[in-house]
């Protein structure tokens, strides 16, 4: 059957709405605002899905904490990415049986991607009782809804049957900081990579309409926000399924054309689907942060088809050439796997070349994790952990060398850099990033969060940058 791209109607987000309503009338009666705890794991998509979960319950009359045992409703959106996660997850839920013992009226709600796996939802179910509602990402849009069904019933309440999502528009945010936002563009992935359970979490992709993408971004810009990072599982394939002729450059130039002064960052980017027009359409954007994250996953051929990469190495490095050519400033990260199911010592080698070749400003590296229900699950693997643990290790210590040898290149360089926050410690109290995303630490007055300033770069490490601020 061919899929056929849904969006629910604005209709039925003010119903949700009118439930945040019902539920104010309740919580708030004793005069008393309760407050809400919001707990995240994983990617950016998830802390913009968590924007969404507070922007309901602040609907709903709830203040928020940090507190556990402050909170009346707790909601931990979760991640199914690794097997690590997940076990953070399971652990620290089961640990709010302290909060839950304190405040027996306490709500605890679990959703997100680790939920909408069939397996992961029945050991919530059987194993973890301090747990009153779950639902999975195709269903947050109508969490109001799922929490009054147990604020009515006090039963526990599970919504995660299997879907392909929905485009939902109009669900109220709230948002942390005032400098940095999310903006989903798109939601869901169609690549099906051997080792990854997104698609089967977060369904198939769906774009939203550019001019709601558009006319979100424009309002980030007139509440001040200066620092906006388009979301998608891979934003290259962005408007595929919308049947408009209008692709992932077209948006970028789309929001660089909004007035103001912000940068445009993006994440995450698939080489398959990476093209001259997007390198190009970067280079000419005056907005647009001169930073692509591009993972490679691995460096051999064999590898990278196991995987259902559908790239060769040939190919990304053709992509890099390209992008560089456009943009000689490029800062270029990216993802590596280590220990696919098979991987030889020869074909590891194969990664740590293209890595050396490359010489990426910064490497999330990750020892690969099973994930029940993809492909990868059911390789042969003759390797133990101990052999990808060497592997790993080779692979960071590449990883730093490198990025300490780029950092280094900064110094004695002036920047024009965003302060976005504070460290909290005494000799370098602020927090900016460059153009390209670099962490540059910095001293200087509070009252400079939000705003561009000139930074001379004094010194450098592995991990970031360190400067003074210049007068221009």
């Amino acid at each position: 059957m061919a899929y056929v791209r849904k969006t629910i109607d604005i209709a039925k987000i003010k119903e949700q709405e009118a439930i945040c309503a019902e539920i104010f009338e309740r919580v708030a009666g004793d005069g008393q605002r309760p407050l809400a705890m919001v707990d995240t794991y994983g990617c950016q998509q998830n802390e913009a899905d968590s924007e969404k979960l507070r922007g309901y319950l602040a609907a709903m009359g709830y203040g928020f904490t940090q507190d556990e045992f402050q909170a009346d409703v707790i909601v931990v959106n979760t991640c199914a990415v690794r097997e690590h996660a997940e076990m953070r997850v399971l652990g620290n839920v089961g640990a709010l049986t302290h909060s839950k013992k304190a405040r027996p009226g306490q709500i605890i709600a679990v959703c997100g991607c680790m939920v909408q796996q069939e397996h992961m939802a029945e050991k919530i179910k059987k194993s973890y009782p301090v747990v009153d509602l779950v639902f999975g990402p195709h269903e947050l849009w109508r969490f109001p809804e799922l929490m009054k069904r147990f604020m009515d019933s006090h039963k526990r309440v599970f919504a995660t049957a299997r879907d392909d999502g929905a485009v939902a528009e109009g669900i109220p945010l709230r948002r942390d900081g005032k400098v940095k936002a999310w903006l989903s563009i798109m939601y869901g992935c169609n690549n099906y990579c051997t080792y990854c359970v997104v698609p089967y979490v977060r369904g198939r992709e769906r774009s939203r309409q550019p001019e709601d993408v558009v006319a979100e971004a424009r309002q980030l810009v007139a509440e001040g926000y200066k620092d906006i990072t388009l979301l998608g599982q891979n934003v290259n394939s962005y408007g595929k399924d919308l049947g408009i002729g209008v692709d992932f450059a077209d948006l970028l130039r789309m929001v660089n054309d909004i007035p103001g002064d912000f940068i445009i960052r993006f994440m995450t980017s698939h080489p398959k689907d990476a093209t001259e027009k997007l390198f190009k359409t970067m280079a000419e954007c005056s907005k647009c942060a001169h930073h692509i994250h591009l993972p490679v996953q691995a460096g051999s051929d064999r590898v990278l088809k196991a995987m259902n990469r559908s790239y060769n190495r040939e190919k990304y490095l053709s992509e890099i050439e390209t992008a560089r050519r456009y943009m000689p400033d490029l800062v270029l990260t990216t993802d590596i796997i280590v220990g696919f199911p098979g991987e030889t010592e020869e074909e590891f080698n194969e990664t740590l070349s293209l890595c050396e070749q490359v010489r990426y400003d910064a490497m999330f590296t990750f020892i690969y994790s099973k994930r029940v229900g993809t492909p990868a699950a059911k390789m042969p693997d003759p390797y133990t952990r101990a052999d990808k643990q060497k592997h790993f290790d080779r692979l960071m210590e590449l990883s730093n060398r490198i990025s300490g040898e780029k950092h280094a290149e900064y110094e004695g360089r002036t920047l024009r850099v965003l302060i976005d926050g504070e460290t909290g410690k005494d000799e370098y109290n602020l927090s900016s990033r460059t153009g390209g995303g670099r962490l540059v630490h910095l001293k200087g007055d509070p009252k400079l969060v939000g705003q561009f300033v000139q930074a001379k770069i004094t010194a450098s490490n592995t991990w970031a940058l360190y400067g003074e601020i210049v007068e221009e």
